[in-house]
């Protein structure tokens, strides 16, 4: 049994080596990047099996990407090389010490072909978690009908619905999303989303938003606040976890790296504070490592914050 199914898309990320623009570059680090298979492999490197449906082009990026997520433990037996399309680019820069620029070229490329005809009924069914994010919604309506599918499969056989807003301007106007976010909500269990995220949803107040989202008792919402923690709401409850002090490499895929170690600690049978508290140590030791997902951490990284700083372990 695979603990996690996700679908979605995973380009080829290439990174500037160094602060500045892209123009000026000589050089590119190649690697792969995708918010659904971030947190597949967030969720192995903590222990528990995962498979990641999507698609890439047949060509050398979309291997790459498969060969990634194999070096991870992540199941890709069900994911598609698409001879009919490329596969998606991300290009990522320092536009400044502190200012980190994501452009992409994915319409109409491999990623954005996911359809129904692509999703397992079988592997959803054997799952614990299924995990889902509003880029798939997003990227075409072959994708979107393919996540709303698997969400039905799993609500039909008892498996957790995991959804993460993931909100992307570039990719469709706050009111478009609104109405399908609403949708996707409806059929999750756990919600995630960034309080800018939520508003687009639920404007005005957080809290009270949140509990609307939440409902009567009828699923999670968790509130990614970045550098101050994260909070979630049930029907009874909110609990707040305040975030670990790092110093921050690269802050892209802190979000996935959060929901990896929550959905972790949802696996482990753990409660609500310390599923915060998994979020926000995974969340926090990604961001000290350049790249989207190199820095997620196992469970011996954890283990390293009750370490003085300082320490030298030989």
């Amino acid at each position: 049994m695979t603990d996690l199914v996700t679908l979605g898309e995973t380009m080829a990320m290439l990174t500037a080596p160094r602060v500045g623009r892209l123009r000026d570059m000589r050089s590119l680090h190649v690697s792969a990047a995708g918010a659904e298979s971030n947190v597949a492999i967030g969720v192995c490197r903590l222990g528990y099996g995962a498979a990641w449906i999507g698609r890439v082009g047949a060509d050398e990026f979309g291997q790459m990407i498969l060969a990634a997520l194999r070096a991870e433990a992540v199941d890709v037996s069900r994911s598609v090389v698409d001879p009919a399309a490329q596969t998606g680019l991300m290009f990522k820069e320092r536009r400044s010490p502190n200012v980190v620029r994501v452009t992409y070229h994915r319409r109409g490329l491999a990623g954005s072909r996911l359809c129904t005809g692509d999703i397992d009924a079988g592997l959803i069914k054997a799952a614990r978690v299924l995990h889902v994010t509003g880029i798939t919604l997003a990227l075409s309506e072959s994708a979107r009908e393919a996540a709303c599918e698997a969400a039905e499969i799993a609500r039909s056989a008892g498996v957790l619905v995991s959804f993460d807003f993931n909100y992307r301007s570039a990719l469709w106007a706050p009111d478009e999303a609104a109405e399908h976010i609403r949708a996707m909500v409806a059929r999750a269990d756990l919600v995630f989303a960034g309080e800018d995220e939520l508003a687009i949803v639920e404007p005005g107040d957080l809290l009270a938003g949140a509990r609307r989202l939440a409902g009567n008792g009828e699923r999670t919402v968790i509130i990614k606040r970045g550098s101050r923690g994260a909070l979630c709401v049930t029907d009874d409850a909110v609990h707040e976890e305040p975030a670990r002090s790092v110093v921050a490499v690269d802050p892209v895929g802190a979000g996935d790296a959060f929901v990896a170690g929550y959905l972790a600690a949802t696996l482990d049978g753990l409660g609500q504070p310390a599923r915060l508290a998994m979020g926000c140590a995974t969340g926090a030791h990604a961001v000290t490592v350049s790249g989207d997902w190199e820095g997620l951490p196992t469970r011996e990284d954890l283990m390293l914050w009750s370490q003085a700083e300082g320490t030298t372990i030989r």
